[in-house]
Parts: structure tokens; C-alpha cells; sequence
């Protein structure tokens, strides 16, 4: 994506980011974005972080539903108000490079066999089964996994040709314990269990999990979001007045959230554009191999004896992931 490129390389370019006239950093991989941007404001964050990586190629941001009522967007419309979100920070760090924004389905699927028919659905498939490049594709999703789900019944081979990087899903048992006050149904999963379902129990996709217990360690302190966050240009305040606006809001409602507030999904980031130099890979974060499980139809985890080999995230370079973010904001708004 040569404007997201740009937007990093240019105000760098005094600092030696660019020699003989070639740009040092060059797009790597190409990447799929399909989070819930009306939702929790992490989404956003993770959004803004990504568009100024320039090692990915973005090659279309989804707009996704949340669940039926939730208090961040109860809407019937919430894929689309998603996109529009997506829009709007498009629009605030005046990227005019042509990202196709779309929305997802505003429902989740029916059942863990039936598709939905969504614009999205189709970009992922057409997408996945370019051969005009051989930069690796990924699919990074925030939030429920309709869209990518839905993609894979429709068109089952290209299951050979992307990797899943999904925040979401309860703790492993053997890795680690829940939270205090926990929820039965950890909240991604709940976007979309039949999705979910599919996506573990009917194919063959990598899989790159980052379970509750590991997207909670992505704690950003309100003293930073004050001194590294709202002081850098549009962006800055712009991702600050969201999380503020329901600190306010959560408030009112007598909820003491403390002076940390999780970026659950700016892992997406650190799992993708940060990967190592050399024999690119997460390298500085830690997972276990284990046998894809079987997901049932209490959003539990059952033993699958036959499960594919998939990726679960257990430890995250979390000092990584916020200085390289806080050093894009400060290069982007000096």
C-alpha cells in the first residue's frame, strides 16, 4: 500500500530512511482487516497502527457485526456502521490510496454449514486466490469470524492460501487459568460461535490464535495514552476522544475500569508487520503448537485427537507493539 508507505517513510526520510533514492521498507505481506470498528475502540487503534506500517499491504478493510444487542453498537446495523468508521479514520489520515472499505454481514451466520453472502466474503476469496504475487496473505480478524467462515464454505481451496490471525476464544487449560468474573462465552466468540465452529471444527486452515489470557496483556496505561497518544496531530486526539468519550460513558454506569484499558487487538499488528528481519516470523512473542480443537456448542474447547497443528499465543512483546506505535504517531505528527 504505497500511501501508507509513504506516510511513514516521508517524514523520515531527513533520518536516513531512504538511500540512492529506494525506500528502505517495502510491503512484505498483504493483509485483510475485518474488525468491529463500531464496537470497542481497541479496533481502531489496531486500524490506525496498521495503515501506518508500511511492511503490510492492506488490501481491504471489513466492517463486522458485533453481537445481537451489544452495548457498544445495538443497532441492526452494525457492519456497516463498522465500515464507516473505517472510513472516517481513512478520511482523518488522509489516505487516498484505493483500500476497498466494505461491510460485512450485519448478522451472523445461521448455522456452522450455511454461508452469508456479502461483498466481503468475496473479497477474501478473490484475494486468496491471486497468482499474480507472492507476498503471503493474512486474514486478521478482531472481533466475530463470519466473513472469513463464510469464504472458506463457499470456496474451500483457498484454505491453502492464507493464514488466520483471529483475537479470540477462552484460555487453553493446560496454558492458562481464566480471569476473575469471567465470561462462559468468551466475547469474539460470541460475535459468531456457529463461525467459529466452522472455522475449527469443518476446515483446514493455519490458524494463528491469540486466546483471551494473551490479548489481555496488551494494557495501555491512561498516562501514556495522555502523553504518547492525544498530543500527536488529528490521529492522536482522535483515538484518545474515542477511548475517553467511554471512560465517560462507562462512568455513568458506575464502572471503575482503573487507569489501563486492553488494546486487545493491536496483537494483529505485532503478529504481522512486526515479524522479524530475517526468517520472518513473530519472533519475539511466544505460542505453542496444538491440535486444533474441536469448538462445541457451549463456546468450550473438546479434545480433537485428529485436530491440525494451529499456533495459540500465550506470551506477547508487548514493550514492541506500543513503542513501534508510539513511534509511528510521533513520525507521522512530529
Amino acid at each position: 500500500m504505497v500511501l501508507a508507505l509513504f506516510l511513514l517513510v516521508a517524514p523520515m526520510a531527513s533520518r536516513g530512511q531512504q538511500a540512492s533514492g529506494r525506500t528502505l521498507v517495502t510491503p512484505r505481506m498483504r493483509v485483510i482487516v475485518d474488525n468491529d470498528f463500531s464496537g470497542d475502540p481497541d479496533g481502531l487503534f489496531q486500524l490506525v497502527h496498521l495503515l501506518m506500517s508500511p511492511s503490510v499491504d492492506i488490501r481491504g478493510i471489513i466492517g463486522s457485526h458485533l453481537r445481537v444487542g451489544d452495548g457498544f453498537d445495538n443497532s441492526s446495523t452494525q457492519a456497516d456502521n463498522a465500515a464507516k468508521k473505517a472510513r472516517e479514520v481513512l478520511q482523518l489520515m488522509a489516505i487516498k490510496s484505493p483500500i476497498p472499505v466494505m461491510a460485512g454481514s450485519n448478522t451472523g451466520m445461521a448455522n456452522d454449514t450455511t454461508p452469508v453472502q456479502s461483498e466481503a466474503v468475496t473479497l477474501i476469496i478473490n484475494e486468496a486466490l491471486r497468482t499474480d504475487t507472492q507476498l503471503p496473505l493474512y486474514v486478521l480478524c478482531g472481533a466475530g469470524l463470519t466473513e472469513i467462515a463464510s469464504a472458506v464454505l463457499k470456496a474451500p481451496q483457498i484454505a491453502d492460501k492464507l493464514t488466520l490471525v483471529w483475537i479470540g476464544g477462552p484460555e487453553y487449560p493446560d496454558l492458562a487459568l481464566p480471569p476473575p468474573n469471567y465470561s462462559s462465552v468468551e466475547y469474539n466468540l460470541n460475535i459468531d460461535l456457529s463461525a467459529a465452529r466452522t472455522i475449527f471444527n469443518r476446515t483446514r486452515l493455519p490458524i494463528w490464535q491469540v486466546p483471551r489470557n494473551a490479548y489481555r496483556q496488551a494494557l495501555l496505561p491512561y498516562s501514556l495514552l495522555l502523553t504518547k497518544v492525544k498530543p500527536r496531530g488529528k490521529v492522536g486526539a482522535y483515538l484518545s476522544n474515542t477511548l475517553e468519550e467511554l471512560m465517560l460513558r462507562l462512568q455513568r454506569y458506575k464502572v471503575a475500569i482503573g487507569e489501563t484499558y486492553i488494546l486487545g487487538d493491536s496483537p494483529l499488528v505485532l503478529l504481522t508487520a512486526l515479524q522479524s528481519s530475517f526468517e520472518a516470523d513473530p519472533s519475539s512473542s511466544t505460542y505453542a503448537l496444538k491440535l486444533a480443537p474441536r469448538i462445541n456448542s457451549q463456546g468450550g474447547y473438546d479434545y480433537n485427537p485428529v485436530g491440525r497443528p494451529i499456533r495459540v499465543y500465550s506470551q506477547l512483546d508487548i514493550p514492541l507493539l506500543f513503542t513501534d506505535f508510539f513511534a509511528k504517531l510521533e513520525l507521522m505528527n512530529p
